[in-house]
């Protein structure tokens, strides 16, 4: 894939506007703190030392990308040390609580209400950050209470992957509702000779990621608007519930799954002909099925309900109020959510685009199953960052494995865990 040249004039004070912004307001003080939310970033070029930590394979790559940065701001050094994503956590609380986090760092989006919390992170600059240039859930991952304190850097969500040739053998074109997916999903099995016709994670950690979308798409929530309470036992979200419940007890999906996923090689012998996932499936269905497989499958939109809402991950980037640097770190976020820079970090990385402009260029339009990703995109939703989430969330994954493997009435498991969600709280 042939990376794009990124225009020199983006990097410097012109660059600001490429987000339709104007650079107002501090002077030159790099060592300086904000003075409050959102405060202004300094004109010119950044310089001085910038310090980077990033996780995975986006810390190993990160480096490469950032010297065009510092070509183009030839005063800063920036310094990106990747980190194990097994260790990140800690290594990031420890940092926190130790007063020597770097200048600019890789966010989860689910740290956000923690890390918040922890007052560790700067508020995200209006005059230097534009929020409508982002795809609406993702920006919301990084509101806390209603403030911002970072920006989307890349995003992910989740499509139906298809075997559209043994669904054309069940007779099925699409799937477009929730009728209609219970009825392909059954087809398959007893049309196409599938031995489950979807795959869906009955319980098991991450399981919320694949109910939600069903609860939002039928209406339902995670919080209140103001996020000041849980919302989870309302009939919309218990019909959800109930619906997800509907294809373990039809028999339509595996109750008991293989603990390492199968799930590229099942897709490929057509043993499991549907799944929902994330855009690096792709490459890992067609590597397993071989040569042509590229055509017997497509990736389809998350089923109609009230709406067609999937779920938006991936991974935000902010500063930290610590920062030796902070205006050349927040001149590097905003380099790295240039549109001509998250369409080469794409080539290099393949992590989807955060900034809707982006989705316009070749490298993204070309591909139709790539393009769906980003239309999804526009109907996707996180759940709302709070420090005590990955509590919560526990719990969720644990009522949705009574629900699927031992019966448990969906009306009751959402009350349950409106209790339990209620107990833990929201954090500060």
């Amino acid at each position: 894939m042939t990376m794009i040249s990124r225009r020199s004039a983006l990097l410097g004070a012109a660059g600001l506007a490429t987000l339709g912004l104007s650079a107002c307001g501090r002077g030159n003080d790099t060592g300086s703190q904000p003075t409050g939310p959102g405060s202004a970033v300094s004109e010119g070029k950044a310089t001085g030392e910038v310090t980077v930590w990033a996780m995975g394979a986006e810390g190993e790559k990160l480096g490469d990308l950032v010297e065009k940065f510092t070509a183009a701001n030839p005063e800063v050094k920036v310094t990106v040390t990747a980190v194990p994503w097994d260790a990140a956590h800690d290594k990031f609380t420890s940092a926190i609580a130790a007063g020597t986090t770097p200048d600019a760092a890789m966010v989860g989006t689910t740290w956000m209400g923690e890390f918040v919390d922890l007052d560790a992170l700067d508020p995200t600059p209006a005059d230097l950050i534009d929020k409508t240039v982002f795809f609406p859930g993702a920006w919301q991952t990084t509101e806390v209470k209603g403030t911002s304190y970072a920006v989307p850097w890349y995003v992910e969500t989740r499509l139906l992957f298809v075997r559209t040739d043994l669904a054309s053998k069940a007779g099925f074109t699409e799937a477009k509702d929730w009728d209609q997916l219970s009825a392909l999903a059954k087809a398959m099995q007893q049309k196409a000779g599938a031995k489950w016709g979807i795959s869906l994670q009955p319980g098991q950690e991450g399981s919320w990621q694949q109910v939600m979308p069903f609860a939002w798409s039928n209406g339902a929530t995670i919080t209140d608007e103001a996020v000041t309470a849980f919302t989870f036992d309302s009939p919309e979200m218990s019909e959800a519930w109930a619906y997800y419940q509907s294809f373990f007890t039809d028999g339509v999906a595996d109750k008991a799954p293989a603990v390492q996923s199968t799930a590229d090689a099942d897709f490929a012998n057509g043993s499991v002909p549907m799944f929902f996932s994330g855009p690096w499936m792709m490459s890992a269905v067609e590597k397993v099925g071989g040569s042509g497989f590229a055509d017997k499958y497509d990736v389809w939109p998350m089923p109609t309900r009230k709406t067609a809402t999937s779920f938006v991950g991936g991974s935000n980037f902010g500063v930290f109020k610590a920062a030796k640097n902070r205006d050349a770190a927040w001149k590097l976020v905003q380099f790295l959510v240039d549109p001509a820079t998250q369409v080469e970090w794409y080539g290099m990385s393949s992590d989807l685009p955060a900034v809707t402009a982006s989705w316009q260029d070749p490298k993204l339009t070309a591909d139709k199953r790539v393009a769906a990703f980003g239309q999804q995109l526009e109907a996707a939703l996180a759940p709302p960052a709070i420090s005590t989430w990955d509590q919560v969330s526990a719990k969720f994954d644990s009522l949705v494995e009574k629900v699927c493997k031992s019966g448990l009435a969906p009306a009751e498991a959402v009350k349950t865990l409106q209790q339990e969600a209620t107990s833990i709280g929201m954090g500060q």
